[in-house]
């Protein structure tokens, strides 16, 4: 069985397009493709890298830390609204931690 994991945009980008250089693909994944292609700000490997600095934080799940990597918030907003549906309230000090892990790969 196929490992299962969260990935961000930017790996989803590299997968198509490994994949489109065998085969055909589908229209939804070229329509993925082109939404990776205009919105991944990082490269696979930097988002990786981000995605493990979030995780050694110890409070961030696996699909928060690809979501985080994807879209990189500036704001501790931005921050608030991507934990708005976890069971866990974030104070001000986990919300700075985080901005300040996302800023090192802005």
């Amino acid at each position: 069985m196929p490992e299962e994991r969260y990935v961000t945009l930017a790996e989803v980008k590299q997968l198509l397009e490994e994949a489109s250089e065998g085969r055909e693909l589908t229209p939804d994944q070229k329509l993925a493709m082109d939404h990776a292609q205009k919105v991944a700000a990082l490269t696979p490997g930097k988002a990786r890298e981000l995605q493990a600095d979030l995780k050694k934080l110890g409070f961030v799940s696996d699909a928060l830390c690809a979501k985080i990597a994807d879209v990189l918030p500036t704001h501790s907003d931005d921050v608030r609204v991507l934990f708005s549906k976890e069971r866990m309230v974030l104070d001000k000090k986990n919300i700075e931690l985080i901005l300040s892990t996302v800023e090192k790969y802005l």
